[in-house]
């Protein structure tokens, strides 16, 4: 696998073995190599292993290693930027990712073919983890039976895709796939597939390393709580990572962030989460490691480590790191690891000084900076209306929506008009009452399976609380769209055994299914009554949920203000029917003894649901869940799947499309020429999300996608999602900016629509980039401030590169976003410290070239840009060497074809 190696690995010296249960392991002695060792990150001492474990002087450089090793805590990102690559043990990929991954994959088989190179090179060299954790749209919810209901549908609606998944898995080596209904891949790969220690057979023994892992989810951070060092990257990337090639980096700093003190006994992992959440995305740590320490790391359970390392993609950072400590090796024995397994980790990880003690001080390495957070302060919070970091305190909720609701439009503002802001309306219901609903109003309340449902605390947490609810007569109103994604089977599992789920099924949070549901945007239709009461009214409807995300516009088109909350305020949200509530001096409802219910009369404390934990979680659930992972429902089971090597490709499907990126590829390097002529497509503010940019949820049916896929044959029940179409370029190049809530300055309405500025018409996006197409016309787009935020979405770049955009301008991006516009051969430019399109006067109207130098292209370098008469310079954001290759190449899948056939 990694040791198919050019040269001597010039570290082979330090490889030492020891003998256990009568087989050899062997591993290298990292602390023996240099002192400066035990002064590293534990985070950088995973990226120095890999390198020293590489090192072949050719993919991996013994400079490489020097620099790593050499890592100081004053390596400030863009004043002393070390370049690096890194090898992560293995590369992890959900399905939404996945399809379009395995769908490159089938391409690049078809262009080696026809440059005449041998098709049989496109091979997995990285294992690769495929969890079909498919998306499942809440079509019914409330009922006993939703379950298998939601399944049996997404089943019928997306068998082509798990047919050609299937596929894929036989077509290519070392890949294994999780079929759907198992699980989120996050929770798959916590409970099961994460190895911590890596063993892999060898001549001599087994080399031991630890694991590391890539995903083509943005919050493959999870990990990171089980100590594994693991991020997310684009699918693109991702794929070469899966071809052998190491990721180029640049050194990162090390934000060290301490954690002491004890969580309270009411506050949960959520609210801990949501304060990390705020503190971290406040600081900025976009492109560096947070790692944790400190005593209060050792009262967090790995679950509640996981929770915090799962949104880090919230707070920016690379990773939210939390070495491997005894807990791990608990977990590990929980979730039916192996005792072998875990006694070789632990020997393995004593030996390299991998494994930390969290009490000692002495062990604490450097860091570029501390931050100090007690545990202690943390209180009950949620966060939103439109963003994970605007954390608000629960005691401060009704008065911040109060103001939200009259600040301007914005993040934290609706701009209701003060005659308008008492407004509500009526409907009627099925039980033939009738029912009212104003601002505020929750009708959406979703427990769902991303970032809490991976936490036994804040689901028992929730089921105790709905049982002290129910016990107490309270109830949720019927036109409440509420619904329970668990992250795994284990988590059905153990809330059957602690005896909660009737009574969160009489409270209408059924299970609806495992994968990605609320959080992404398929809570499903609301009733029309409802829909039509809001629409009327103008009324900032809520949604509620355990999610990670809730830009505007991602969790349904009707819930203008959304939030983010543990599982356990998500019920008593629902429970309340608003939230603009004040849960010290305002009641949840009337008892059945007509008492007065407050919030703190049913909620659990840490110790009540600590003992039910201890009770109920237990490694045989585990073990009886997974034992069966890979085999699969009777619907996979019975999938009929080809067994050709080269994909068969359908003309007519409108799911699984061969995609044009290599096209008219020729062997040679195309020459560098500046962007001539180009005109500005969009012209976008700050926290441009890839949700805004590439969405995931439903197909609106007067959107250009809706008109191909009506073209073709299909009526709007059968439109799916554009997460479930991402093996279509056709669908997803006319997804791109669908976004309702995208705010385009060239127009004065908010939705996916722009203006050819030639013809000032007004059209949709698609359709202005295919009249621009038509007119040889190449595009631009202007945007502020953390292009590209949110998910590590492939189609975010790649659906811009089909629309013809050549080149972005912004103030600043997001990491993995900047990455993917990279691999699709799209150059990212950065204003200049202090500048931005506004400043500079630009209107978007402009006619705009950028002066491309035809050698001597260096990472950083300043590139001029003319839009009239206005010339600016602008940081060339080709951040390595390595990325201007990609470029020069036209992208990562184009580099790589050519690297094969060389």
């Amino acid at each position: 696998m990694f040791f198919l190696r050019t040269g001597i690995n010039p570290y082979a010296q330090f490889e030492k073995a020891f003998v256990k249960g009568g087989e050899n392991y062997k591993y290298y002695d990292l602390p023996s190599i240099d002192p400066k060792y035990d002064q590293l990150p534990f985070s950088i001492r995973v990226l120095l292993e890999s390198a020293v474990r590489n090192c072949d002087n050719f993919h991996i450089l013994k400079k490489d290693v020097e620099c790593i090793l050499n890592w100081k805590p004053d390596n400030r990102l863009g004043q002393n930027d070390e370049e690096i690559s890194f090898k992560p043990a293995r590369v992890i990929l959900q399905d939404f990712t996945g399809v379009p991954a395995v769908v490159d994959f089938a391409a690049m088989r078809d262009a080696v073919l026809e440059l005449g190179g041998n098709p049989e090179k496109i091979n997995p060299i990285c294992p690769a983890d495929l969890v079909i954790d498919h998306s499942v749209q809440v079509d019914f919810s409330g009922t006993s039976d939703a379950l298998a209901k939601n399944q049996n549908l997404e089943f019928e609606r997306n068998k082509e895709r798990f047919t050609f998944l299937k596929w894929g898995a036989r077509a290519f080596d070392n890949m294994l796939i999780v079929p759907p209904g198992s699980g989120i891949v996050h929770q798959v790969n916590l409970e099961y597939l994460a190895r911590v220690v890596f063993e892999t057979d060898t001549e001599g023994g087994k080399i031991l390393y630890p694991d590391s892992v890539v995903g083509t989810d943005s919050h493959t951070t999870m990990i990171n709580g089980l100590g594994v060092l693991g991020w997310g990257v684009g699918g693109i990337e991702a794929e070469a990572v899966m071809l052998g090639q190491a990721i180029s980096m640049l050194l990162p700093e090390v934000i060290g962030y301490k954690l002491v003190g004890k969580l309270g006994p009411l506050a949960t992992s959520t609210d801990l989460v949501l304060t990390v959440t705020k503190h971290l995305r406040q600081l900025g740590v976009v492109g560096k490691f947070v790692e944790f320490y400190g005593p209060g790391v050792a009262e967090l359970s790995i679950a509640d480590r996981a929770t915090i390392s799962n949104m880090c993609p919230e707070y920016g950072a690379t990773v939210g790191y939390f070495p491997i400590d005894e807990n791990t090796l608990t977990y590990m024995k929980q979730t039916n690891r192996s005792e072998k397994k875990i006694d070789i980790i632990r020997q393995y990880l004593l030996a390299t000084r991998q494994m930390r003690n969290y009490a000692d001080e002495s062990q604490d390495p450097r860091f570029t900076e501390t931050i100090t957070l007690d545990l202690s302060t943390v209180v009950t919070s949620v966060s939103g209306p439109k963003r994970p970091h605007d954390r608000v305190s629960v005691k401060d909720m009704k008065a911040d929506f109060a103001v939200c609701l009259t600040n301007p439009v914005g993040f934290k503002g609706f701009a209701i008009a003060p005659d308008s802001l008492h407004a509500s309306g009526q409907f009627q219901w099925d039980d033939n009452k009738s029912y009212t609903i104003k601002h505020g109003s929750v009708v959406i309340a979703a427990i769902t399976s991303c970032t809490n449902t991976s936490n036994p605390s804040v689901m028992l947490g929730a089921g105790l609380l709905a049982k002290k609810a129910v016990e107490r007569g309270l109830s949720i109103m019927p036109y409440i769209k509420t619904s329970l994604s668990p992250g795994s089977g284990v988590v059905t599992y153990y809330l059957k055994e602690s005896g909660v789920i009737p009574y969160l099924e009489k409270l209408g949070f059924n299970i609806v299914g495992y994968g990605c549901m609320t959080c992404i945007g398929n809570s499903g239709p609301l009733d029309e009554n409802v829909v039509n009461t809001i629409e009327k009214n103008g009324l900032v409807c809520c949604g509620v949920l355990s999610g990670n995300r809730n830009f505007e516009g991602r969790i349904h088109p009707n819930t203008r203000a959304n939030y983010l909350a543990s599982p356990l305020l998500v019920i008593a949200y629902a429970i309340a029917g608003r939230v603009d509530i004040d849960f010290e001096t305002e009641a949840l409802g009337i008892d059945n003894d007509g008492k007065k219910v407050f919030l703190r009369d049913i909620w659990p404390t840490r110790n009540e649901i600590q003992e039910v934990e201890n009770k109920h979680v237990i490694p045989a659930m585990f073990q009886e869940v997974y034992s069966k992972i890979e085999l699969g429902s009777k619907e996979w089971q019975t999938l009929h799947v080809s067994e050709s090597k080269l994909y068969p490709w359908s003309g007519v499907s409108t799911y699984i499309k061969r995609p044009p990126f290599f096209e008219g590829m020729a062997l040679m390097l195309p020459p560098l020429r500046s962007i001539r002529n180009a005109r500005c497509l969009l012209y976008l503010g700050d926290s441009v999300t890839t949700d805004h940019i590439s969405p995931a949820g439903s197909i609106a049916r007067n959107s250009p996608a809706a008109r191909y896929l009506s073209e073709n044959g299909l009526t709007p029940k059968d439109f799916n999602s554009y997460g479930s179409r991402r093996g279509n370029d056709a669908v997803m190049a006319r997804g791109t900016f669908a976004n309702i809530r995208l705010v385009n300055k060239l127009l004065t309405k908010t939705g996916p629509r722009t203006t050819h500025i030639p013809s000032q018409e007004e059209m949709d996006i698609f359709d202005c980039a295919e009249r621009y197409r038509e007119e040889g016309t190449p595009l631009i787009l202007l945007v502020g401030k953390d292009y590209g935020s949110g998910s590590s979405r492939d189609w975010a770049a790649k659906g811009p590169f089909l629309l013809g955009i050549k080149a972005v301008i912004a103030e600043s991006y997001e990491r993995i976003h900047r990455s993917n516009l990279v691999g699709m051969g799209i150059i990212p430019l950065q204003f200049l410290p202090g500048q931005n399109a506004e400043s500079l006067g630009l209107s978007g109207r402009e006619v705009y070239n950028i002066n491309i130098p035809e050698q001597g292209l260096k990472p950083g370098q300043h590139i001029q840009v003319e839009a009239d008469c206005n010339v600016f310079d602008t940081i060339l954001r080709f951040d390595t060497e390595v990325d201007i290759t990609y470029y020069k190449n036209g992208g990562i899948l184009n580099y790589m074809i050519r690297k094969m056939l060389n």
